[in-house]
């Protein structure tokens, strides 16, 4: 199991992201427009460059519902792999059976 301090430091910038999302967006957008000025551009990127760093969604991190793994995620699942193989064989998740051929 992860530490509690990571995964309250990864919902905190899931907060940060949501939080900045639009501001970011629309940023971005005049960033590449090829019709906007350069001097539009540059403050832009300057304004961008002024936001926190965790308001950036590349540096959330996909983690596990239950223990809060970061690898082995899978995502339509939201769970690790060793919790996933866990409820999958207890027979807690719809649809997967274990294979045997």
């Amino acid at each position: 199991m992860a530490k509690k301090a990571i995964i309250n430091r990864n919902l905190k910038r899931q907060e940060i992201v949501k939080k900045y999302l639009s501001v970011r967006k629309s940023l971005t957008l005049i960033i590449n427009d090829n019709e906007a000025s350069y001097q539009e551009k540059d403050e832009a990127r300057k304004k961008l460059q002024m936001l926190p760093r965790d308001s950036s969604l590349t540096r959330l991190r996909n983690r596990c519902e239950l223990t809060g793994r970061a690898r082995g995620y899978y995502r339509k699942f939201g769970l690790g792999r060793s919790k996933l193989r866990e409820l999958a064989m207890s027979g807690q998740i719809p649809g997967i059976t274990k294979a045997s051929w």
